[in-house]
């Protein structure tokens, strides 16, 4: 790979690195520049990898369209990598079931209209909901309380650790050189271009220069004349270690969730807190997370708790990304600001960032540059 790539990357996390892996696809170079220690360590690797918003006919079509896109694209994608690389991302198609929600002609709107967006075969059921009786056949281990659910049987999840080792290994392989402890310090503009920038390792060049920074994106560029409308949110999460299979399904109830691993762990999440850049854990985030499990799943109780985390999600408004050629600098793309659905809606994402890098008519998912993810 020659020295100067034609599109260097800022920010490690699965936006830069799916966009990564769009743009080798059309044969260009890429460097990634990473301010950790490794790639994906951030909220890509903190999350829980269900392929679905939480309450997805909440959210604007905005979302939804990339979430749909994400949907088709991600049984590929994995079985891609993992043919690639020996590295399984663990997509396994569990179902969502979400616990006591009223919201039925709004969820069952957006199921309609989700369902035609991915082609989904009409003779299967894509969406229902359900009584406890029924509850209990799907998943025995759910609370006896719970009266009613929506019950998602197509939504997946995959394993963010997983997943970025894999794609990680997958860039490498493919030519992508990942610079890590890079920090960039600074953006240097001529004659309506980005020219280059300054990192902690020595300034880097390219052709093209993409944001994809996170919720570290907005510090980046605010010496640029944009001011971003991203910000760190806090998200805390538990690990139970129990056995495997003793929960198959992913559960839902009052915005928390808990997410069946096959090795038995089980993922229970997530605080939604504005705290700065502060990844500190805490006990009452534990206790919360800890409580809503056992009332989800009251077996739990007795289970070992073997793990505490917290991510910073780039939060923004409405959780619809930013996704947009600087108005300033033609050679700088931005994309960030994916809040909570980053793995989901990143396969779409990138593909719209790629287009844009590549000057291409954006017809991949029949989207124009300008609406709805320009800068405001």
């Amino acid at each position: 790979m020659p020295d100067k790539a034609n599109t260097l990357i800022i920010g490690g996390g699965i936006i830069g690195l799916l966009t990564a892996r769009e743009l080798v696809k059309t044969g260009q170079s890429v460097t990634v520049l990473e301010r950790n220690k490794g790639a994906g360590l951030e909220s890509s690797w903190a999350g829980g990898g269900i392929l679905s918003p939480l309450y997805p006919w909440r959210y604007p079509e905005a979302v939804n369209v990339l979430s749909a896109f994400g949907h088709k694209k991600y049984p590929k994608l994995a079985a891609d990598l993992f043919k690639a690389t020996g590295v399984d991302p663990e997509y396994v198609r569990s179902g969502h079931l979400v616990l006591n929600t009223e919201e039925y002609d709004q969820a069952k709107k957006w199921s309609r209209e989700f369902s035609r967006k991915v082609l989904y075969n009409r003779k299967a059921q894509f969406f229902s909901r359900i009584n406890n009786k029924e509850i209990a056949r799907i998943e025995p281990e759910v609370a006896e309380n719970f009266l009613n659910a929506f019950w998602f049987p197509a939504i997946g999840q995959i394993r963010n650790p997983c997943l970025m080792k894999s794609l990680i290994k997958d860039l490498i392989q493919k030519g992508v050189k990942i610079i890590t402890r890079a920090n960039v310090e600074k953006i240097n503009t001529a004659a309506g271009k980005v020219v280059s920038v300054e990192t902690s390792v020595g300034k880097k060049s390219a052709e093209n220069y993409l944001i994809a920074a996170g919720a570290w994106s907005a510090s980046l560029l605010k010496d640029t004349g944009v001011s971003l409308d991203v910000e760190p949110v806090r998200g805390q999460m538990i690990l139970f270690r129990a056995e495997p299979e003793r929960l198959r399904i992913i559960i839902m109830n009052n915005g928390k969730y808990l997410i069946p691993r096959r090795d038995g762990h089980i993922l229970a999440g997530s605080t939604l807190e504005y705290v700065g850049f502060n990844k500190e854990i805490t006990d009452s985030a534990y206790n919360e997370l800890w409580q809503a499990a056992v009332d989800m799943v009251p077996f739990l109780e007795n289970v070992p708790v073997v793990n505490q985390w917290a991510g910073l999600r780039p939060g923004s408004t409405n959780g619809i990304p930013t996704i947009d050629r600087h108005p300033e600098f033609g050679n700088l793309v931005i994309c960030t600001g994916h809040f909570r659905n980053g793995v989901i809606i990143g396969l779409g994402s990138a593909r719209i960032a790629a287009e844009l890098i590549n000057d291409s008519n954006l017809n991949k998912l029949k989207i124009t540059s300008g609406s709805p993810y320009s800068l405001q």
